[in-house]
């Protein structure tokens, strides 16, 4: 218990101190002495011409989204309007659930956004994404090979699968797959009832997060090409040729994008190869400027599952298409945007 006290009350103080080296000019912050540390703790932020709003505070070491309900309620028992965490470290779907519940947050690493009306003050910063502190472990993360291929399989089916049927439909052993939802679900991507039985899946977020920890480049080797003719020839060469019986690649990125949610004539086209000398055979130049064909190698061919041919052109899965885009660079996060706007107006045209 002392213990649990003593790190309580230091992380306050640690936060009171990150709150402080963020301040604007003239702006101070003060505890109040003796309320517990661990939940009613009270904050003064003092403006320059000294009106001041007191803040209720949390301190928590550890905080996941499932648990910002929990937060909610507390702070609803004490009457507080302005409310505000501290913990050593929130992750960036515990920090969104906190924006949305209107609860300001400091964390150890940096993440803080304070929001007063008055006096006005709004303050926000930003940390590590990655807790220092966390032991490395495949289920601490959406990246991978084996999670892909979980997360996939959840977002491309309306009715999810259980443990043991998810493992035999992607080839990932019972015991990953169970770590990997356990982690879904602290960060509310999944809900789960009795039994751990999944009955719903926010796949939208999940796309979004998983774009944000396993980005295209993650996903193999990639390697810039120059088509001599443009990109938007060499579609037409693929559609032209017996490619659409070939099952060792597929058009992912904003050319596949296009032909349902185009946002602007697409320039560089993606293509996934596995088998397929694609360079060789499409005749493309490798280049380091001006590419406008990126050749990715896939780390793992679980990429084209689902993969549809159009105009004699093969496309990976929707899904595949939006975490491509959303984890892409330039316009193409945009681009995925729009796409999961198509998606979920057309859910019943990708999702089985």
């Amino acid at each position: 218990m002392r213990n649990n006290v003593f790190s309580d009350n230091k992380r306050l103080e640690e936060g009171r101190r990150i709150l402080s080296e963020r301040l604007p000019d003239g702006w101070r912050v003060e505890l109040e002495k003796g309320a517990k540390p661990s939940v009613g703790a009270r904050l003064r932020i003092i403006a320059p011409d000294r009106s001041q709003r007191t803040v209720v505070i949390e301190t928590k070491g550890k905080l996941d989204p499932r648990g910002v309900s929990e937060i909610e309620n507390q702070f609803r028992s004490l009457g507080a309007d302005d409310r505000l965490v501290v913990a050593s470290y929130l992750s960036p779907a515990t920090r969104e659930r906190l924006r949305a519940a209107s609860i300001s947050y400091i964390d150890l690493t940096g993440n803080v956004r304070i929001a007063v009306s008055k006096p006005g003050l709004f303050i926000d910063t930003g940390g590590a994404d990655v807790d220092p502190k966390a032991v490395p472990r495949g289920s601490r993360s959406l990246r991978g090979e084996r999670a892909g291929r979980v997360i996939r399989n959840l977002i491309d089916h309306r009715v999810p699968a259980g443990v043991r049927q998810l493992a035999a439909q992607t080839g990932v052993d019972p015991g990953y797959v169970s770590r990997v939802l356990a982690l879904l679900d602290r960060e509310t991507l999944i809900e789960r009832k009795a039994r751990g039985k999944i009955v719903q899946v926010d796949w939208q977020r999940l796309l979004r997060r998983w774009a944000q920890e396993a980005p295209l480049a993650t996903r193999g080797v990639l390697t810039p090409y120059l088509a001599p003719r443009g990109a938007g020839a060499l579609i037409e060469t693929l559609g032209d040729r017996e490619s659409a019986t070939r099952t060792d690649y597929a058009v992912t990125g904003s050319f596949a994008a296009v032909k349902m949610a185009p946002v602007a004539a697409p320039r560089v086209l993606t293509l996934y190869s596995t088998t397929f000398d694609a360079a060789s055979e499409l005749g493309l130049r490798i280049t380091d400027s001006g590419a406008n064909v990126l050749l990715v190698q896939p780390s793992d061919p679980s990429v084209l599952l689902g993969a549809r041919v159009i105009d004699g052109v093969r496309y990976v899965a929707v899904s595949q298409v939006a975490v491509d885009l959303l984890g892409g660079t330039g316009r193409e996060p945009a681009e995925g945007e729009a796409l999961i706007e198509w998606m979920v107006a057309n859910e019943e045209s990708w999702r089985g």
